[in-house]
């Protein structure tokens, strides 16, 4: 298994993804510019948190349009692993490859905290070995997941809602929301279920000794392809 990390101007979590998955998760891992076209010999990608292009137009935006994502797009088709986190997820949604928008937070303040996850799908390869309560960092200011009624039904309706916020103990509340996602959603996966993107970031809660390691629960997927 071998997993490009994509890299963007104003990406500043890419070290924290390259060396979460090289040594806490054993997987290989490398380095993609925006600028490349190709993810040859790359079996998973993982885009990462920041602020790519110092979020101009809109988070992502920009970064959705680089020439990896036109690579990415076709990588996702043939059902090989993509996951975006944070400002990753942002740019899986602009560029069209998952449903829905990140917002402002609806407190209007960055927000950077532990919170509980909750695994609604437990079916697809992100998702399938989540069998309980997550405890995961975030640290955004644009994490409010939005989409129109319809799409909110037919990824309800699909089982797309890859995981949502909660308590500790799962239960759902206003106070357990960190943003105002509509629904509580945290994550959500495309069609295929290949594809998954996550405001909260499990490449920062691998190693026990740094306070977190549940995040090795969701990445521990990427040991079980080709399996």
């Amino acid at each position: 298994m071998k997993v490009a990390v994509a890299r963007f101007p104003g990406s500043n979590c890419d070290q924290d993804a390259l060396y979460s998955l090289r040594e806490d998760i054993g997987v290989q891992a490398e380095y993609v510019w925006h600028g490349d076209s190709s993810l040859a010999g790359f079996d998973a990608v993982f885009i990462p948190g920041g602020f790519t292009y110092g979020d101009y137009l809109r988070c992502g935006a920009i970064a959705s349009r680089s020439p990896i994502l036109s690579a990415v797009s076709e990588f996702a088709k043939s059902a090989k692993p993509v996951i975006g986190v944070c400002n990753g997820f942002q740019i899986l949604c602009e560029a069209g490859l998952l449903p829905g928008a990140l917002l402002r937070n609806a407190e209007q303040l960055f927000v950077c905290a532990p919170v509980h996850l909750r695994a609604e799908n437990r079916t697809s390869l992100w998702t399938q070995g989540v069998d309980r309560i997550l405890e995961i960092p975030i640290a955004h200011g644009e994490g409010r997941y939005v989409c129109d009624e319809a799409t909110l039904e037919r990824l309800k309706d699909e089982d797309r809602v890859a995981f949502r916020y909660v308590g500790p103990n799962g239960e759902r509340g206003e106070a357990y929301n960190p943003n105002g996602s509509t629904d509580d959603i945290a994550g959500v996966l495309n069609e295929k279920g290949n594809v998954l993107g996550m405001m909260p970031h499990p490449e920062r809660a691998t190693r026990s000794v740094l306070g977190l390691s549940d995040g090795q629960a969701i990445l521990k997927a990427l040991t079980l392809v080709g399996v």
